[in-house]
């Protein structure tokens, strides 16, 4: 497949580009200069480019920024997904495009709630899962006003390798690092209570392909591993794993406006679809996320 990757720059579009490119699929990136709500310079590299796929990961990702900068968040994440849609319509032949969401969407859940299934209402309570709501439906009506074969994608939280420091997992092993090399005896965590659905992001990427080859257009998929962990576990998990006794400590700055409590999916539409499973388990995950920033910061954690 000829496939046409937005965000090309971003931590899971190198993870899925390596994916495509071992599947044997040809990459077109997006010049990172081209802005995703320039219509017109979006429509002529996406139209010159002939894809048979778009996978669409262009976005402000990180929630905590969506609420500093709610109206940025809004224009790239549903304006671009809109000019996105445009510029494929415009195409001889409209690509298959997979629009990445997330299971922010689903936001003020209970317990009662879990897991979530693609059935689930939709209530946002953050800027970033509004945005990714808008960006969804009008991926929908593209489908159903235009025939557009648009797939929506719901991925709960991914980690891995290469994650940016100002993601949770990421941010824990980089604060465990650096408290270790200067004798810091506390770790600085925001709410540790909220339990969150992790998947590692070379199984989420798997996912993606997977789905731009069997998906049903017109349909939302959930991505998760259908178990939820508390990010108390998460940090604890971390620190047993690089061997570091540390308290956990509650720093104001890192605590959320709004936090929602607990995240958990169902993929059984998806695994129906495609066969899908994870590879990776949590605590291999984990490890490989603290040797891959050890092995960039050039601090040993014995």
């Amino acid at each position: 497949m000829r496939a046409l990757v937005t965000g090309a720059s971003g931590f899971v579009a190198g993870w899925l580009r390596s994916h495509l490119e071992k599947c044997g699929d040809e990459i077109v990136p997006v010049d990172e200069s081209i802005d995703i709500a320039d219509g017109p310079a979006l429509t002529a590299r996406v139209v010159e480019s002939a894809p048979d796929v778009i996978y669409h990961l262009a976005a402000i990702s990180h929630v905590g920024q969506s609420w500093a900068e709610p109206r940025e968040t809004f224009r790239v994440n549903a304006v671009g997904t809109l000019e996105l849609l445009q510029a494929a319509m415009a195409c001889a032949a409209p690509p298959r495009v997979l629009l990445v969401g997330s299971a922010e969407v689903y936001g003020a859940v209970t317990p009662a709630d879990l897991p979530l299934t693609e059935q689930s209402p939709l209530r946002p309570v953050s800027p970033y899962a509004a945005s990714k709501v808008a960006a969804e439906y009008l991926g929908l009506q593209a489908f159903l006003g235009h025939g557009l074969p648009v797939i929506s994608i719901r991925a709960f939280n991914h980690i891995g390798p290469g994650q940016h420091a100002n993601f949770a997992v990421p941010a824990f092993a980089r604060r465990i690092i650096d408290a270790r090399a200067g004798g810091q005896p506390f770790l600085p965590v925001g709410n540790v209570s909220a339990r969150r659905d992790f998947t590692d992001v070379r199984d989420v990427v798997r996912a993606y392909r997977l789905l731009a080859e069997r998906g049903r257009p017109g349909e939302a998929y959930n991505v998760c591993s259908g178990h939820d962990v508390s990010i108390e576990e998460v940090a604890r998990r971390l620190l047993s794993l690089a061997g570091a006794d540390l308290e956990l400590r509650v720093d104001p700055e890192l605590v959320r406006p709004v936090e929602v409590p607990a995240l958990r999916g169902d993929a059984s539409k998806l695994v129906a679809a495609t066969g899908w499973e994870p590879a990776y388990d949590l605590d291999g995950t984990l490890a490989d996320v603290l040797a891959d920033l050890k092995a960039r910061s050039g601090r040993g954690l014995g």
